[in-house]
């Protein structure tokens, strides 16, 4: 069991936090053998706490909870084993996280909403608010809202004072995102060259395999991030030395993904991370 973080998890419990341990991945601990490695088809990416059947919710934002007795027992012990970080459930206490990836998203916020409790993530920042709303990925270009059904990491407890919920969040949740986010953006990353031509067999076995790509892309109902990833990952090894794939793959592919809520630098990172994998 890893002592600091259950020490985390208490002391943040404490402060009324509802808290939960992220394993590798960002991905939520299932505490039931049933769930345990989302066995029980969770969706961990969309934070959703999935079709678990157990006698109570055992992984996800449900199972965020500010019992200490929970949190020290032995059913949560294998989960703090796997544990590589700790998260909170937002909502659970009356929060809202602005979840800001970049450096663009922050001078839009910086230039858009009131100031408030500010923690510096990976890549961009958490702008936490005192309030409650529906949570949204891809409100806008690199800004998620994470608040009702869903988990945060915790990265510290932040800078400055927490502010009311602005209206102006409140709007973005209520918008309907776009089905399919702009991929202008996305297509700046390297197809492999070549000629254009598929030499495994026709150029119809090239067809094929992107439209079975975009179907698996499409069906996907959890772990999207790692769907896309697989997939890309399996055109690129067939098609990515040979020079066949074109900029109007890759925009079918990115299109794909998008619609299932991906944003234009996920697709990106998924496709960058493939190719470095394969070497190309």
């Amino acid at each position: 069991m890893s002592v600091s973080l259950v020490h985390t998890a208490l002391r943040l419990a404490a402060t009324g936090l509802p808290v939960l341990p992220l394993r590798k991945g960002k991905v939520p601990v299932g505490n039931c053998p049933a769930c345990r490695d989302s066995a029980c088809g969770d969706r961990p990416h969309m934070k959703a706490a999935g079709p678990c059947r157990c006698p109570a919710p055992c992984h996800a934002w449900a199972a965020a909870t500010t019992d200490p007795d929970v949190l020290t027992s032995p059913a949560w012990a294998t989960a703090w084993r796997q544990a590589v970080t700790v998260a909170y459930h937002p909502a659970g206490a009356g929060l809202t996280v602005v979840d800001l990836d970049d450096a663009a998203a922050i001078t839009w916020a910086r230039r858009t909403l009131p100031p408030t409790r500010t923690v510096a993530t990976t890549r961009g920042e958490h702008w936490i608010y005192q309030g409650t709303t529906r949570s949204v990925n891809g409100v806008r270009e690199g800004v998620d809202i994470k608040s009702t059904m869903a988990y945060a990491r915790y990265l510290g407890p932040g800078t400055g004072d927490t502010a009311p919920l602005p209206d102006a969040v409140r709007a973005l949740t209520a918008q309907k995102p776009p089905t399919v986010r702009p991929a202008l953006r996305a297509l700046t990353v390297p197809v492999p060259a070549g000629g254009g031509q598929c030499p495994h067999r026709t150029p119809a076995y090239l067809e094929r395999g992107i439209r079975m790509a975009e179907q698996r892309i499409t069906e996907a109902h959890h772990q999207v991030h790692a769907t896309v990833y697989r997939t890309f990952l399996a055109v690129l090894s067939t098609h990515g030395r040979c020079g066949c794939l074109t900029d109007a793959h890759l925009s079918r592919l990115f299109t794909a993904a998008q619609a299932k809520g991906e944003s234009a630098r996920h697709c990106t990172d998924a496709w960058m991370n493939a190719r470095t994998r394969l070497g190309l």
